[in-house]
């Protein structure tokens, strides 16, 4: 089992840039594949960006390819989603999910969720 925590969360003028943070815990962590989501209000969840347990390979949407990258850090048990030039409708609460299968740049969430941290893009 799994736990996930997000951080990194907050209130940033459009065009601006945030870093969120998924720490995970477990024996086994390291060895996850992750997928970073959000849910905007009154809106379906959606996929933002996966990165492969190594960090050798990562995915991301069609919206926000060239602007959002992810990247791990094994060693902390930590996987990042540095975002720029940030737009007002991606104001979202943004989740992280561990262990999902990643396979033709496909990742499919399991049930393993952390918190969430919300993100405000507002001027």
């Amino acid at each position: 089992q799994v736990q996930l925590v997000e951080s990194g969360g907050g209130l940033v003028q459009p065009g601006g840039s945030l870093r969120l943070s998924c720490a995970a815990s477990g024996s086994t962590s390291a060895y996850y594949a992750i997928g970073w989501f959000r849910r905007a209000p009154g809106k379906e969840r959606e996929f933002v960006a996966a990165i492969d347990w190594s960090g050798s390979r990562t995915t991301y949407a069609e919206s926000v390819s060239g602007r959002f990258t992810i990247s791990r850090n094994n060693a902390k048990n930590t996987v990042y989603l540095q975002m720029n030039s940030l737009k007002p409708e991606e104001a979202a609460v943004y989740y992280c999910n561990a262990g999902g299968a990643y396979y033709s740049g496909r990742y499919s969430p399991t049930n393993y969720w952390g918190q969430g941290t919300q993100v405000t893009v507002s001027s």
